[in-house]
């Protein structure tokens, strides 16, 4: 069997993190981080560290809107940046999270996770109060 990779998590994967504490904790979940946490340290990070090709290929999936195929074509072009291997940006899907990574040498990054339930839309910090509005 080959040797373990090193983990590392980016600064926006702790980003991310700190946004679905903040997200269970409102939906008054917050026993739902810490099982996410569990699920992470004790399965996900384990399973990556020997088998670093479990998840799927990001990149591939067809897009369904004009804005996802160009993140998806921006975030292609920041990958070759760092890699030019084209299936180096993965998917690992776990119970309510998709978490997305890549391997660059020996080491193995956790860029990303989400919730499902997330929204992504935040029009009042772009816009201000609906008062405001013309």
């Amino acid at each position: 069997m080959g040797q373990k990779l090193a983990i590392k998590l980016t600064a926006n994967c702790e980003r991310n993190l700190e946004d679905i504490e903040r997200f269970l904790t409102e939906a008054d979940a917050p026993q739902a981080y810490d099982a996410l946490l569990d699920d992470l340290l004790g399965t996900v990070i384990p399973n990556l560290e020997r088998f670093p090709d479990m998840g799927g290929q990001f990149l591939p999936r067809t897009p369904r809107s004009v804005e996802t195929t160009n993140a998806r074509d921006s975030l292609g072009a920041k990958l070759l940046v760092l890699t030019s291997e084209a299936a180096a940006l993965r998917q690992y899907i776990l119970a309510d999270y998709l978490l997305l990574y890549t391997q660059i040498g020996g080491i193995l990054y956790l860029l990303a996770i989400r919730h499902h339930r997330q929204i992504s839309f935040d029009f009042e910090s772009h816009w201000g109060s609906a008062s405001s509005m013309p």
